[in-house]
């Protein structure tokens, strides 16, 4: 098994990707702590991993919150092998209607919790750990209409990673970067969306313009995630891994 004995945290962790993460990692022998808002979906990421794996409620823009997370991690399992930053949202909105509190709360969440997550993680992690930031396949390299928080937000995301990844080689800790494609999760049909499209609406369109013609399933981003954090990837730094049906690499058939 290729976590055998780690210790694995994921934030988002209670459901869509993280979750398929987390189980995933449990079937490698990981000893798993999963982090969510959610009380219902943490329920019921707990009744699917089992006791043997430790469920925070808390939400990344707190930093009392992520210091719980961690102290509990320590208090149950005394360090972490492995991060998965996973925590996000989708909600977009066009620039002229863009509020503050939405602006806060997707920086708040995808690039802050990110930086404070692995900053608090950092004192339990053994050298020689690995970290992964999940962002998105293609979110900051293409523009589209009422997404500029949130793309400018995923390019933050990556810039992060290359920084944390030259700062921490000296510790043998590995930083990348994983970026899933649209994924059958529940961030589809939850929340988010352009005004007046339907979120099933945009996720077609999307889907359209995926090379392979469909989206991707959780459990497929959860086995790029062990890659990334098991010795399979030990010559990786730095990189992104695109796990997104061709979006990014290749040219719609269609077009």
């Amino acid at each position: 098994m290729k976590l055998q004995g780690k210790v694995a945290v994921i934030t988002g962790g209670n459901s869509g990707i993280g979750l398929a993460t987390a189980l995933e990692f449990q079937a490698q022998g990981a000893q798993v702590v999963v982090f969510g808002r959610s009380r219902e979906t943490l329920d019921q990421a707990a009744a699917k991993l089992g006791p043997a794996a430790l469920v925070v409620q808390g939400d990344v823009r707190r930093l009392a919150d992520i210091d719980r997370l961690f102290a509990e991690t320590k208090a149950r399992f005394g360090r972490v092998d492995v991060l998965i930053a996973n925590a996000g949202i989708a909600k977009f909105a066009p620039i002229d209607s863009l509020s503050e509190a939405l602006f806060d709360e997707l920086n708040d969440i995808h690039y802050k919790g990110a930086f404070f997550t692995v900053q608090k993680a950092l004192p339990l992690m053994p050298d020689g750990g690995a970290i992964v930031l999940v962002s998105s396949a293609d979110a900051d390299k293409q523009g589209r209409v009422g997404t500029s928080i949130y793309t400018a937000c995923k390019a933050a995301v990556r810039a992060l990673a290359r920084s944390l990844a030259v700062e921490l080689v000296p510790r043998r800790i590995r930083v990348n970067v994983l970026r899933p494609g649209m994924t059958d999760t529940p961030i589809i049909t939850r929340e988010g969306g352009m005004p007046g499209v339907m979120p099933e609406e945009l996720a077609a369109l999307i889907t359209a313009t995926i090379p392979m013609r469909r989206r991707g399933r959780p459990e497929e981003m959860a086995r790029a995630a062990l890659f990334l954090a098991s010795d399979d990837s030990s010559y990786c730094l730095g990189i992104e891994l695109a796990v997104d049906g061709g979006l990014t690499q290749l040219v719609n058939p269609t077009n």
